[in-house]
């Protein structure tokens, strides 16, 4: 899997980013839930190990497709093709 500096991502991965780490509250219904890994492109953890975070796109009429996903060990991926493909976030 290749990886991208947070910084390389749209400002919008990064802000979400924060607002997870800070325990915000998203209003988005869909933020947080657990992410199943049906795919089977991130490494193989239990279920609930990941959750799922909306990255707003703008002009986008629904959620998009961008997403992070991030791991109870804090590692982070993130997708721009709704989970067709993903990049490990280096901090």
């Amino acid at each position: 899997m290749t990886t991208v500096s947070i910084k390389n991502l749209p400002m919008e991965a990064e802000d979400i980013l924060l607002k997870v780490r800070s325990g915000f509250a998203f209003a988005h219904k869909r933020d947080g839930i657990i992410y199943k890994n049906r795919e089977g492109l991130l490494p193989e953890q239990s279920l609930g190990y990941y959750r799922e975070y909306t990255v707003p796109t703008v002009d986008a009429q629904n959620r998009g497709t961008r997403r992070l996903v991030i791991g109870s060990d804090r590692e982070v991926y993130y997708t721009d093709d709704h989970y067709q493909t993903f990049r490990q976030v280096i901090e």
